[in-house]
């Protein structure tokens, strides 16, 4: 607990009201923040185990131009280290089949996306096996950064499994792969012997 008091009271300032538009944020430089690959934030190498400090933090979170993180409040913003992506789908929820079916995650931060256009699923699909030796989880799109980077979920294992399960025959690119649907969107998961026309 001392650690999260520590977190709140030296960390970045948070308030309701919004920026104005001629108050310019504080730059605290690097934060003593760093998020696990297994999607627990530490600071100052204790874990933050209070969900709604985490659910903030959480929502002040972007990335820059370069692809670096950051928390960014009203006030005053700085970056902090990320092993991987800060956030990881938990729950999977879907509904309809084909290409009108819709694919609901749930994050460890309690946000909720559908895959789709906006938020596509991404997977290193067509490496060869022996080249990603984790076998390549898929990550699916949050939100926007400031640039070209955006944030994204990993899906942990047992929603990765869920996933897999209802992958079916598709093409992309012209290759043979197992995919899933997700409100008219193919999404190719890994790579196969041979496939039928997916439209994607």
């Amino acid at each position: 607990m001392k650690g999260e008091h520590a977190a709140r009271s030296e960390g970045l300032a948070c308030s309701g009201h919004q920026e104005s538009p001629e108050r310019k944020r504080h730059d605290l430089g690097y934060l003593p923040f760093l998020v696990r690959r297994d999607g627990v934030w530490l600071y100052r190498g204790t874990p933050i185990k209070r969900k709604a400090m985490l659910c903030m933090f959480g929502s002040m979170l972007t990335r820059d131009e370069k692809g670096a993180y950051l928390l960014r409040s009203p006030f005053e913003t700085g970056y902090i280290e990320v092993e991987d992506v800060p956030f990881l789908a938990v729950e999977l929820d879907w509904s309809g089949c084909g290409k009108m079916q819709r694919l609901c995650f749930r994050t460890n931060m309690d946000e909720v996306v559908v895959a789709g256009p906006d938020h596509p699923i991404r997977t290193e699909w067509d490496m060869p096996p022996e080249a990603c030796p984790e076998s390549c989880p898929p990550y699916i799109r949050l939100r926007e950064g400031d640039g070209r980077f955006p944030l994204e979920a990993r899906l942990s294992r047992p929603v990765w499994y869920e996933l897999a399960a209802l992958a079916e025959p598709g093409t992309c690119k012209g290759v043979p792969c197992m995919g899933v649907w997700s409100c008219g969107c193919f999404f190719p998961l890994a790579r196969q012997t041979s496939g039928t026309d997916c439209d994607a």
